[in-house]
């Protein structure tokens, strides 16, 4: 069974993206990450239909260290209520997936 997690969280610009990877990756609780954008996002906040500019952050974790992370990511993240989203890797190549585990090992 593949122990490893891909998270994502979105973030209101590039400097707030990439300084929740930095801290995740750096506190090793997460082994790497990227930051993607801009995104054009589509919702409906508080009642209301927007459209906004968003960028994403990728972490990899395990499943044991998530709930560290995710508690990193709301005590560090601007908005009170981010997206954050963990899915398990169904597979992968099996050095990655060791690197993953041994980097966010305590």
């Amino acid at each position: 069974m593949v122990n490893v997690w891909q998270v994502q969280v979105a973030a209101p610009s590039h400097a707030a993206a990439l300084k929740l990877a930095q801290g995740a990756v750096e506190a090793k609780l997460a082994a790497g990450g990227q930051v993607a954008g801009p995104l054009t996002s589509v919702f409906w906040h508080q009642g209301e239909f927007g459209t906004g500019e968003e960028w994403q952050v990728i972490l990899k974790t395990t499943a044991s260290t998530y709930p560290e992370l995710e508690r990193f990511l709301v005590e560090n993240h601007e908005w009170t209520n981010p997206e954050i989203t963990a899915l398990p890797f169904a597979a992968g190549l099996a050095p990655y997936l060791e690197w993953v585990e041994r980097t966010t090992g305590k």
